[in-house]
């Protein structure tokens, strides 16, 4: 025990001299034996220089991306490229226990599909908040594709807080885009169906099915949607496909484009041409152009049409009312991208070779005149292609999505057919730069490219296939993300990363010091709810109560033991356990696991996590911590007992196990006492400083007290016992007080090694 409780203190000093023994044997080689023994050049090592980040470093910007038919979210640093977390959003996710636990399947239960439980999602774009334009890291937002659907992310915890259905639409791929305060987002329906969910057949293609637009309306106050504030635009039956808000002097309008225009309807079973090839006929599609102030006015004046229990304006009143215009944008678009200041609108066509850039100055000067080509076959206004143009580029054989640099008139265009990426200037209309990548880039990101402000320096092309880039796992590859340096004149690509989780999509990255994520929850939080859970319990506190027919379980978590330790219940019982995680500490995390169920929590510092199931087979069930919490890791366990139906419950009495005598007991006490001099020197230490000055050493300095309060406590129990002879009894409370007193020292040498990493000062004392 001594050489133990000595460890403690010397860790430190420990892990820096086997860093420095490690690194004097990777000193022997040079930085040109390494080179050569790779095969590596120096445009190779200049490029893993602008990728690194050294150990305790933190990346520029987080990435946060589709995660395809996972139905999750990937989150990433840049320039390092690692994958920090998945967040689950229309799928179970186990590690965080999204989809185990009461709270999170409440989450998921509003994504319901007429009362059917949906387990699959295909995430697609996401979008961060905005302030003036500019991304503020305080919400996200996320579609799924095959059931139109819209998440709310909260970016203090990381955590999926609100799933709304799309009542009106039967699939979807414009959304998530935000309005530039975050009124509303944007979700825009793909392929045309009726509003009614019976059957139409599809003779009646033109005349029942439609497209839509969606506004959902967001509160910013509590962090939610609000369908019942929240209105649908009816489009024509066109596969409508991405959208943006206008900014700047196109504030107040939406722009969406779409495919099919030709309202093909496929039919390879009957001896037609397929879909691809009827909806490709055309040389141009339709972008959608949306006064969706005047559109929310009308809905506010009583103007819409209440369908599913959402409000419509319906194309007729949006026509008549001056709200929808169709613009012809080149064929099979995808994406529409408005400049920083919202003059500009780039939009390209996947069968063509141009990137158009329309001016909104054009563009509104048209409709304010009534200056219109014609009409679609629904009667809404054309405006003149030539006429709303400011240039158009050739850029390459099959052009996608286009970003926006910090350099001024600088975008990039994603080529799918040439596998490149295009660096252009819109306002000239000139090429400046070309990259050859991977292979079938998809969408692109550059750092805040949406915003009013991007940030440029990095671009991310979203690669569709693999193909032979990486070690062949099978034939599912994995997605390539690959790293482009956009700093300089002349793009140059850095990193090659795989993405192994569904199909990402589209990304969106942002600055790193703009998110400010919670460490811990208020003690006995429900982080899906973001208030106090009605389950929450304090330490001592815990409880098994029977009400209305459910046993129910008010438990706490704290390294290294869950209490209570032993849950009796009888056959056929409902059982709901409430467990609160109790630490202070950063990053102490507690799961919760119970063998033979499909019980598996996830309890972050201060969060109430709730799981509620049937005991119906009898026995014994072991439960235990899931998340390697301690030194004592193993030892955080517990039984359920589930006795058979009619069973009379225990006396309670259990097995002695090893017996202790009163050597035992003066043995532990000895060693409690040496472990006592280690805690003091370790806040003799950080006393001795501006600690409070350092806001994670203070947490661990209160995580760390209330751990010496349950020592004394503990203490006072075993001298107790000691004195009436007990010595059972006595030398198993001396042990847990020496528990208590090692989790301290832990807390305390991380505190120490925080401080002293950081430049903590000595506090001047007075004589």
């Amino acid at each position: 025990m001594q050489h133990f409780t000595k460890h403690l203190l010397m860790g430190s000093a420990v892990v820096g001299l086997s860093m420095a023994a490690s690194s004097a044997a990777f000193g022997d080689d040079t930085l040109q034996d390494v080179m050569k023994a790779r095969g590596l050049t120096d445009k190779d090592v200049l490029a893993a220089a602008k990728t690194y980040v050294p150990t305790g470093g933190r990346d520029e910007f987080l990435a946060f991306s589709s995660g395809g038919q996972s139905g999750q979210l990937i989150v990433y640093g840049i320039p390092s490229m690692r994958i920090l977390k998945y967040i689950g959003v229309f799928t179970p996710e186990p590690w965080q226990g999204y989809g185990f636990d009461d709270e999170s399947k409440a989450v998921l239960a509003q994504g319901r599909i007429d009362g059917k439980d949906i387990k699959f999602g295909d995430t697609h774009h996401p979008a961060i908040s905005e302030t003036n334009g500019e991304y503020d890291g305080q919400y996200l937002f996320i579609n799924d594709k095959n059931n139109p659907r819209l998440a709310v992310v909260d970016l203090k915890d990381f955590e999926t807080k609100q799933i709304v259905v799309n009542p009106i639409m039967k699939s979807e791929h414009g959304g998530a885009f935000v309005s530039t305060n975050t009124e509303y987002v944007i979700e825009a329906s793909q392929y045309p169906a009726p509003f009614s969910k019976k059957y139409v057949p599809l003779s009646k293609f033109n005349q029942k099915y439609r497209g839509a637009v969606t506004y959902w309306k967001f509160n910013r106050e509590i962090g939610r949607i609000e369908p019942q504030n929240s209105f649908t635009v009816e489009l024509p039956p066109y596969s409508q496909d991405l959208s943006d808000f206008g900014k700047g002097i196109s504030e107040g309008w939406s722009f969406t484009n779409s495919f099919c225009t030709e309202r093909y309807i496929g039919g390879i079973e009957s001896g037609r041409p397929p879909f691809e090839a009827g909806c490709s006929q055309k040389d141009t599609d339709f972008l959608h152009i949306i006064n969706w102030k005047k559109a929310a006015e009308l809905i506010a004046a009583g103007k819409g049409k209440e369908v599913n229990g959402m409000q419509v304006l319906m194309m007729k009143t949006a026509i008549k009312e001056g709200v929808l215009f169709m613009l012809p944008e080149a064929k099979s678009p995808h994406g529409i991208d408005v400049s920083p200041d919202g003059r500009y609108l780039i939009v390209s066509g996947k069968l063509d070779t141009h990137a158009s850039v329309y001016d909104f100055k054009k563009i509104k000067a048209l409709i304010d005149k009534k200056d219109f080509a014609g009409k679609d076959p629904y009667g809404v206004p054309i405006l003149d292609l030539k006429k709303s143009l400011h240039t158009q580029v050739e850029v390459g054989l099959g052009p996608l999505h286009t970003q926006y640099d910090s350099k001024p008139c600088t975008v990039y265009t994603s080529i799918y057919v040439d596998s490149m990426v295009t660096k252009w200037d819109y306002c000239k209309g000139k090429v400046l730069d070309t990259l050859h990548i991977h292979y079938n880039v998809g969408h692109l990101m550059t750092m805040e490219g949406d915003s009013v402000k991007p940030k440029g320096k990095y671009l991310v092309a979203l690669n569709k296939l693999a193909i032979d880039r990486f070690n062949p796992v099978g034939p599912l590859h994995p997605q390539n993300h690959q790293l482009i340096d956009i700093s300089g004149d002349k793009m140059e690509l850095l990193y090659d990363m795989p993405v192994p989780l569904g199909e990402p999509h589209y990304a969106v990255a942002i600055a790193a010091d703009k998110l400010k994520p919670k460490i811990r929850y208020s003690t006995g939080w429900n982080s899906r709810t973001d208030e106090k859970s009605e389950y929450r319990t304090r330490p001592g506190r815990e409880k098994i109560v029977k009400k209305d027919g459910v046993t129910h379980v008010y438990g706490t978590l704290i390294r290294s033991h869950i209490t209570p330790e032993i849950i009796e219940v009888e056959q056929g019982d409902t059982v709901s356990v409430h467990f609160t995680n109790v630490e202070r500490a950063q990053d102490e995390t507690h799961g919760f696991a119970i063998n033979g169920t499909n019980v598996n929590l996830s309890v972050e510092p201060g969060k109430t996590v709730s799981a509620t199931f049937v005991a119906d087979k009898a026995g014994v069930f072991p439960y235990y911590c899931t998340e390697f919490c301690s030194a004592l890791h193993l030892e955080m366990q517990g039984y359920l007992l589930v006795r058979p139906k009619g069973m009379k419950a225990s006396s309670g009495k259990t097995s002695q196990g090893t017996v202790y005598t009163e050597a035992d007991y003066s043995k532990q006490v000895a060693t409690n006492v040496q472990t006592q001099e280690v805690i003091d020197s370790v806040v003799g230490y950080i006393t001795a400083r501006n600690f409070k000055d350092f806001a994670p050493v203070v947490s661990l300095v209160e995580d760390a007290t209330d751990q010496l309060n349950f020592a004394a406590d503990a203490k006072k129990k075993s001298e107790d016992y000691a004195v009436a002879k007990d010595w059972q009894n006595a030398t198993l409370w001396a042990q847990q007080w020496f528990q208590y007193q090692v989790k301290t020292a832990d807390i305390g040498l991380r505190a120490k090694t925080y401080l002293e990493e950081h430049g903590a000062k000595l506090v001047e004392t007075k004589d």
